[in-house]
């Protein structure tokens, strides 16, 4: 069973409305500027307060479709680095997730119910999803505590959140650090350690 994240959905909104009002303005400044070509080759002059107010109208279009198009840009740069850090999450917190596993030697079963804890889900309903009976769910989740050293769930998870806020950490600061850092990663619950090799 895999974590799973869910990105938010605002900026792709926000991109899919930026790009429609790049088309509609894009069009309309299409419109405006054949009209003023038209007029302007008919008249040859632009005296006319209404090619000219046309002309001013087509010009405010272009900066406009220009503008929009700018911060598209920008938004859709942000969408991608926003979901480069969600996988760069996603994968840290999966290896994370394994690795205290292994260390814990927790059964299948045990692993599943470890997952279903950190998604949040009480015994009963974890007893729901794998269709077993509440005292077994149980059972396994003071297990799973006893072996992780935890007091109880609200500990178990905040072993995977300070590890994984460290993490986060260490990806912000590894130019720092350099290639020749290395990480040291203690597994017991109260010790996070980042180190630089000397």
């Amino acid at each position: 069973m895999r974590l799973g994240f869910r990105p938010t959905k605002t900026k792709e909104r926000r991109a899919t409305v930026l790009a429609g009002l790049i088309l509609l303005q894009g069009l309309s400044a299409l419109f405006f500027v054949g009209d003023v070509f038209f007029d302007f080759r008919d008249n040859g002059h632009l005296d006319n307060p209404h090619l000219l107010l046309e002309s001013i109208a087509a010009v405010a279009l272009i900066a406009g479709v220009i503008f929009l198009m700018i911060e598209l840009r920008r938004l859709l740069s942000r969408m991608s680095d926003m979901q480069t850090g969600l996988d760069i999450a996603h994968g840290h917190m999966a290896t994370i997730v394994e690795e205290f596993f292994d260390e814990w030697n927790l059964t299948r079963a045990e692993k599943d119910v470890a997952i279903m804890i950190l998604k949040g889900l009480d015994n009963d309903a974890i007893a729901r999803v794998r269709n077993t009976a509440s005292g077994t769910v149980r059972a396994q989740a003071t297990s799973v505590y006893a072996k992780s050293q935890s007091d109880g769930r609200a500990q178990f998870i905040s072993l995977f959140v300070e590890e994984l806020i460290a993490g986060n950490e260490r990806l912000r600061t590894g130019a720092e650090y350099g290639p020749e850092s290395e990480v040291i990663t203690d597994h017991s619950p109260d010790r996070n350690l980042c180190k630089e090799k000397t």
